[in-house]
């Protein structure tokens, strides 16, 4: 077993750099002593080299972490990507709102300068561009991930990466606003973060798409405890519960949300989405819905499961039974 300044010698990092990958990223989980000092076995130091070559080859390190927490091979991860991890690609889908790698520098520099305004400028611009659900998977979350990024590799500070994230939970918050009708007081759609997780933006994104094509959604936010989740499920005789999964540290507590609203409410539609959801679903949580990416394959598959049409209303034989 090494300490925190043993394994950062031994694998070619700082010692800051290896706390803001464990942080941010979670590619090692350290033992920790009695008096609560970090220590990283073979295993962990391995993990860190593979990151650290990664990053050195271009990779972005939150491309380079879900590479190694998947467990796939460098060689597997380029043939997903269609060339080297991190690289920018253009949409899929005909759109010409493809990433736009100097729209995602300026949103970097603007958080870097701190400057809120030129912040919401590069905002407009980005949603200029296109729908909502494009803009927001094609341009404004991989700019929040370029932030992430550049914090853990040392280049931005924590008060320009709040900056950054603040202004965009501004602009999705009031795109949520205008999305659409109000969740009713029954039959309502949950979508929130389980108990200790704050990184929202991801679900607030899923949550204005799915308003947006119709669906009766009632946001939740984050941190939310798993007793609070029963209740409202149970207040608002949910239809289902979408749980959002982002990095690793969030299975656990995404797993005892949906134990928690299964043993409640055995008929509910448990939904996990974000990029670690499978993992959730692997960690013994149960048949659960595993919502795809991006958003508006996520929102087409949730309606599919409860049988709703674009416009989120149950079909017309449902509507007219008694």
């Amino acid at each position: 077993m090494y300490t925190i300044k043993q394994a950062a010698a031994r694998s070619g990092v700082s010692v800051p750099l290896l706390r803001a990958w464990e942080r941010r990223y979670h590619i090692v989980e350290p033992a920790r002593t009695t008096a609560g000092y970090r220590l990283y076995d073979d295993e962990a130091l391995e993990r860190v080299r593979t990151m650290r070559r990664l990053v050195d080859a271009g990779w972005t390190p939150s491309t380079a972490a879900a590479a190694i927490l998947s467990g796939e091979t460098i060689a597997e991860s380029e043939a997903r990507a269609g060339g080297p991890a991190g690289a920018p690609t253009a949409a899929g889908d005909g759109s010409s709102a493809g990433l736009d790698v100097d729209l995602v520098q300026a949103f970097v520099d603007a958080a870097a300068a701190l400057d809120p305004d030129a912040l919401e400028v590069v905002l407009d611009r980005m949603f200029a561009r296109g729908t909502f659900e494009v803009i927001a998977d094609g341009q404004v979350l991989p700019a929040l991930a370029a932030v992430g990024d550049a914090w853990a590799d040392g280049r931005l500070g924590v008060a320009a990466e709040h900056a950054a994230s603040h202004a965009v939970l501004r602009r999705l918050s009031a795109a949520y606003q205008a999305a659409g009708r109000q969740a009713p007081s029954q039959g309502a759609i949950l979508v929130g973060m389980p108990p200790t997780v704050r990184h929202e933006l991801g679900a607030l994104a899923f949550s204005t798409a799915a308003r947006r094509a119709g669906l009766p959604i009632l946001y939740l936010g984050p941190d939310l405890p798993v007793a609070d989740w029963v209740a409202t499920a149970i207040e608002t005789k949910a239809r289902a519960a979408v749980i959002g999964v982002l990095v690793e540290s969030d299975v656990r507590p995404a797993v005892a949300v949906a134990e928690g609203l299964r043993a409640a409410l055995p008929d509910l539609l448990v939904c996990f989405g974000g990029r670690s959801a499978a993992r959730a679903r692997n960690d013994g949580a149960g048949p659960t819905l595993i919502l795809p990416e991006p958003l508006d394959a996520a929102v087409g598959a949730l309606q599919d499961e409860l049988g709703l049409r674009s416009t989120g209303q149950p079909p017309a034989e449902e509507r007219a039974a008694p």
